[in-house]
């Protein structure tokens, strides 16, 4: 790997390259990779010359479709994705726009191949190859890093988010506050953090679903109209269940414990009640709406 290449200095910044012989043998091998060109040629993908007429690629596409189809080779994925890669290059190129774009993006791709420092024998053109691959190494393992820790900022915040509200739901299930008694003030203030936390929550709510949930469909499409399996990891469905769920059974288990307490309970009435009120709705969304905000400036704070 490219990245065995450095020696760490001081505070574990990279130093200048380890000119060893595995190293720049490991470099030779990415030099190639990366002197390739990015574009797929659709034509010798379908096997055709560049001047071929529509009507070649017509028919090299359908002797290729025979041949190549999965349901020949077995239904494999391997198969599969070089029959979709046959159908995109045909659709390319049998597209006269689609085929001018694609011929003058590979014209220019050339053109850059042909006059770069990766087919130069110049030593100092090896030298840059060198220094070169080694920052792009460098720079697509931080963007990776960086990606990873943005994932699981996200996730964590989600997971934070949902345990306060079944958390919140639980604790005002079991103890059951009075601040709805406290008169018009502080009724205006739960009402007014009620709304704020309600929006705060659906907000949240809704980000999540779409950023790690996807709605199942039937697809009756053929491979050429193939698209990839979602990348999320639960269905709509199933996360409805776990919401709902959790929340009934955070409201059970409070419930539960408020009773095998309520000698506890009985002696706190002046702050506590033991009767089920329609009022007790609004605190969780206040509950998740402050810890939250807390949570976001200790966040902030810290980094």
């Amino acid at each position: 790997m490219p990245a065995l290449c450095y020696s760490i200095g001081v505070k574990g910044r990279a130093s200048l390259p380890v000119q060893s012989r595995d190293c720049r043998a490991s470099q030779s091998q990415l030099f190639n990779v990366l002197g390739k060109s990015d574009v797929v040629d659709y034509y010798k993908i379908l096997g055709v010359e560049r001047s071929a007429t529509a009507a070649e690629i017509k028919s090299a596409y359908r002797r290729l479709a025979r041949q190549r189809h999965p349901d020949v080779n077995g239904g494999s994925e391997t198969a599969a994705r070089k029959f979709s890669l046959l159908s995109t290059a045909y659709r390319t190129l049998i597209d006269p726009q689609e085929r001018a774009a694609f011929d003058s993006k590979w014209e220019r791709e050339r053109q850059i191949r042909n006059g770069s420092v990766f087919f130069s024998d110049n030593i100092h053109a090896r030298r840059m190859r060198m220094v070169t691959a080694q920052a792009r190494c460098d720079r697509v393992v931080e963007m990776l890093l960086e990606a990873d820790r943005r994932a699981n900022k996200e996730r964590s915040q989600a997971v934070f988010t949902t345990v306060t509200l079944f958390f919140s739901t639980f604790i005002v299930a079991m103890l059951k506050p009075k601040f709805w008694q406290i008169g018009f003030m502080g009724r205006t203030i739960v009402i007014t953090l009620f709304v704020f936390g309600l929006w705060h929550l659906a907000s949240r709510l809704r980000e999540y679903f779409e950023r790690y949930t996807y709605k199942p469909e039937r697809i009756h499409v053929s491979i050429i109209n193939e698209e990839e399996k979602p990348e999320k990891p639960f269905t709509r469905f199933s996360a409805y269940v776990f919401l709902v769920g959790g929340y009934a059974l955070s409201i059970a288990a409070g419930l539960f414990v408020a009773y095998q307490l309520h000698y506890v309970m009985n002696d706190l009435t002046f702050i506590f009640d033991q009767n089920i009120r329609p009022d007790l709705i609004f605190y969780p969304p206040i509950a998740v709406l402050l810890v939250d905000t807390m949570h976001n400036f200790a966040s902030k704070v810290d980094s």
